[in-house]
């Protein structure tokens, strides 16, 4: 279920910001939020967070946003500049530092 959320969550903001920064088309903004969402999870949530704390789990799926929105950018020439990339980053930052909370909580509440 927190997947899906965090599926949905990064679906949202990247499809519609890809969508209108760069005027990328709806299955490819999917594809790439599908791909960021996958690595996020596994490694942000699943190992970072984990092991560390929100802040750091954090920072580390803003980098890894930011890569791999920077990386399909190139990869598929569309016109997205550094600032576009960095303000979806800064939201996508925002978006998971409330998800983190989120399931920081559903966890104690599950131990308890």
């Amino acid at each position: 279920m927190k997947f899906v959320l965090k599926w949905l969550l990064n679906g949202v903001i990247v499809v519609t910001m890809l969508m209108y920064y760069a005027e990328v088309s709806f299955i490819n903004a999917a594809l790439t939020a599908t791909v960021l969402t996958l690595i996020a999870y596994f490694v942000g949530d699943q190992m970072i967070l984990r092991a560390t704390n929100n802040a750091v789990a954090t920072i580390s799926d803003a980098v890894l946003a930011f890569a791999v929105l920077w990386g399909a950018a190139y990869m598929m020439d569309w016109p997205l500049s550094f600032g576009e990339a960095l303000i979806i980053t800064a939201i996508l930052g925002i978006a998971e530092w409330f998800l983190h909370r989120y399931v920081f909580r559903s966890n104690l509440a599950v131990r308890a």
